[in-house]
């Protein structure tokens, strides 16, 4: 049996009582909750749709790139994040309750030009602590982005061992699609 943090669980429904009566988006990481409270705006939302789109034309049928609710939630962990877009198997996402994080083949995130270092750092943190293969972060700031993958032990807790960095224009990889970063919208 897997021992959940008081601490976590009085996150949890603290973040329960709130939903729908406070704006913007909640996660909870070891540091406590980040609350984003800024709604993405169209750069941000047109390069997930435009991401979600392309990573479908190349991805199997049974696969989504998926970008609406729930989260994905690792309690003995004491982590609970929303990607951007979740790569996953259709057949993964059915039941109730949270996402299992370990079933994502890729997480992705597009920058919030309001919190950029909730994605390039602490999600790069947590990502791969509960057991995301790959990290994609696409950043309208600067028109470039990175690839994480590998997963390895460090003294500090998982890590990836692999970065790929890109520019908006070229082709990007993700886990074994890819796909085209031409024409994604920069923040002005």
């Amino acid at each position: 049996m897997t021992t959940v943090s008081p601490i976590y669980r009085t996150m949890r429904e603290a973040l329960e009582r709130l939903d729908d009566t406070v704006p913007g988006k909640f996660e909870i990481t070891k540091e406590g909750i980040v609350h984003d409270m800024m709604a993405p705006g169209r750069p941000h939302e047109l390069t997930v749709l435009r991401l979600r789109k392309r990573l479908e034309k190349v991805m199997p049928e049974d696969l989504a790139a998926h970008t609406g609710e729930p989260d994905v939630e690792h309690e003995p962990e004491g982590v609970m994040r929303h990607p951007d877009v979740m790569v996953i198997a259709e057949t993964d996402m059915e039941g109730t309750g949270s996402f299992d994080p370990r079933t994502l083949l890729a997480a992705i995130e597009v920058v919030s030009r309001s919190n950029p270092d909730n994605d390039w750092v602490g999600k790069l943190r947590d990502y791969p602590l509960l057991g995301i293969p790959v990290y994609a972060i696409f950043d309208p700031r600067t028109g470039s982005g990175a690839v994480f993958s590998d997963i390895h032990p460090t003294p500090e807790g998982p890590r990836y061992a692999t970065r790929k960095d890109f520019f908006y224009g070229e082709d990007v990889t993700i886990a074994d699609w890819t796909i085209a970063t031409d024409d994604l919208p920069r923040y002005p």
